[in-house]
């Protein structure tokens, strides 16, 4: 009697702990874009056709040259690229970056349902992270003096 309880109460609660070994952890969670996040391989793949593709990086200047990115893309913060549509060709394929290809997902979200053709996203840690070489990108150093001085009050 008492082996046959065990048995019943182990099936009881042996369901209950498959159910949470099965939720998924926070980061598997779904993407909160509907673009592709493209692999290092797509991406290769498309930067062998760069007449047909435009590069374009929704990261704050400081994440590129801090991060790294790919040597020729269009930056456009994502705040300014609705504005900024007017612009953008319609005729190429586009890859939109960020750091983990969530500002990017949503950028090529924006740009699909505008009717642009849009490949995916790409995150660049993700990238570097599938052994894809990222280009060092410093501000020329006549730019950062001319910020300064164009502060100033001197004439």
């Amino acid at each position: 009697m008492i082996k046959k309880l065990l048995i019943a109460m182990t099936l009881l609660v042996t369901p209950a702990a498959f159910a949470q070994q099965a939720a998924p952890a926070p980061a598997e969670k779904a993407p909160a874009s509907k673009a592709h996040v493209l692999s290092r391989t797509e991406l290769d793949n498309l930067l062998k056709q760069p007449g047909q593709l435009l590069v374009i990086d929704v990261r704050r200047p400081d994440e590129v040259s801090s991060i790294g990115g790919f040597p020729v893309y269009l930056s456009i913060q994502i705040k300014d690229l609705e504005s900024s549509l007017a612009w953008i060709p319609k005729d190429r394929k586009i890859v939109t970056v960020s750091n983990h290809a969530a500002r990017a997902g949503k950028a090529a979200d924006l740009l699909a349902a505008k009717g642009y053709k849009v490949a995916g996203a790409v995150g660049v840690e993700l990238y570097e992270k599938e052994g894809g070489t990222l280009t060092k990108i410093t501000p020329p150093p006549a730019a950062a003096s001319t910020l300064a001085t164009a502060g100033s009050s001197k004439p």
